[in-house]
């Protein structure tokens, strides 16, 4: 396997995240039967990375988990799937005390070179470990995997301080996915289990919390090892990029995966994250998207469980 490099992105708008707040006496009661996370994790500092599953252990939507106040939470997760899982979420609210609403007034940046100068606008300081973040009223950064990187995120409009530029969005997606770092879209919604998106080997499944939706489902992939299908991070010569849920072929025309996120990594040069049959990498088989061999790279973490309590003693 291939090994890339990483070049951070600097500073642009990202309209393919939104806010999802949970406040309330009752709301860290509330996301411990829902998320993923072991919810008290979320201590202000600790982003926990999270996810919310129906019943069957299907990812309903994966994101972070941030502690903007003692009894307020934001979850930062993909725009196309923040309304669906508020109505989702708000089924369960009505027994607790706790009030959700995605937060359409906040600008989210992406930015690297010119954090510090973003981060003086929101009068914090910029956090140096990855899945940390400082917060004030006026907003929050929110240091992300790889290479240094910040996803700022302002409670007010900020269009005047970002750039909104497709090559620097792009660079913000490529850095993503070198991370190893898969966010479930709608088009994707109900179709894997955590898992399969390496999320117990990003420290984003507590194995240690109680019950929540899907726990026993993801619990008992787990421990049986019932995972046939794993994300990766490959390669291909194109000039177009692939679309989220596009099959991945064998010589045969058999479908051995699909895509998940893909961004230009150079000219005729695409990067993606796909979630793919095990056996590939197990058997190497050759893999094609539209009759276009693939490059399969290491992923930038070992396929093993990693506690979020692990990492949460790790930053203490």
């Amino acid at each position: 396997m291939a090994t890339a490099n990483t070049q951070p992105p600097s500073a642009v708008r990202l309209t393919q995240y939104a806010a999802l707040d949970i406040k309330g006496a009752d709301a860290e009661k509330f996301l411990q039967g829902q998320a993923s996370a072991q919810v008290g994790l979320a201590n202000g500092t600790f982003a926990p990375l999270t996810c919310f599953c129906t019943p069957k252990g299907r990812m309903l939507a994966n994101g972070q988990l941030l502690r903007l106040g003692s009894d307020h939470f934001r979850l930062v997760l993909d725009a196309s799937l923040a309304d669906g899982l508020l109505t989702h979420l708000k089924k369960f609210a009505a027994f607790y005390k706790a009030e959700l609403s995605v937060i359409g007034s906040v600008t989210f940046a992406g930015a690297s070179e010119p954090a510090d100068t973003l981060a003086n606008q929101l009068d914090i300081t910029l956090p140096d470990q990855p899945y940390t973040h400082t917060t004030s009223s006026k907003g929050t950064a929110l240091r992300m995997p790889g290479k240094p990187r910040w996803l700022l995120m302002f409670e007010k409009d900020a269009s005047d301080l970002v750039n909104s530029d497709d090559a620097l969005h792009n660079e913000w997606q490529l850095a993503d996915i070198r991370s190893g770092l898969a966010w479930l879209t709608a088009k994707q919604q109900d179709h894997f289990l955590p898992q399969m998106l390496n999320w117990e080997a990003l420290g984003g499944i507590s194995f240690k919390k109680g019950c929540y939706t899907g726990q026993e489902v993801v619990a008992r992939a787990h421990f049986r090892g019932q995972v046939k299908k794993r994300l990766v991070h490959a390669s291909i010569n194109a000039a177009t990029l692939p679309e989220i849920g596009e099959s991945l072929l064998d010589d045969n025309g058999k479908t051995l995966g699909e895509v998940v996120s893909s961004a230009f990594s150079g000219k005729q040069q695409v990067e993606l994250l796909a979630v793919m049959n095990t056996k590939v990498m197990e058997d190497n088989l050759a893999v094609y998207w539209q009759q276009q061999p693939i490059t399969l790279y290491e992923m930038p973490y070992p396929i093993e469980r990693l506690d979020p309590e692990q990492i949460a003693a790790q930053l203490a």
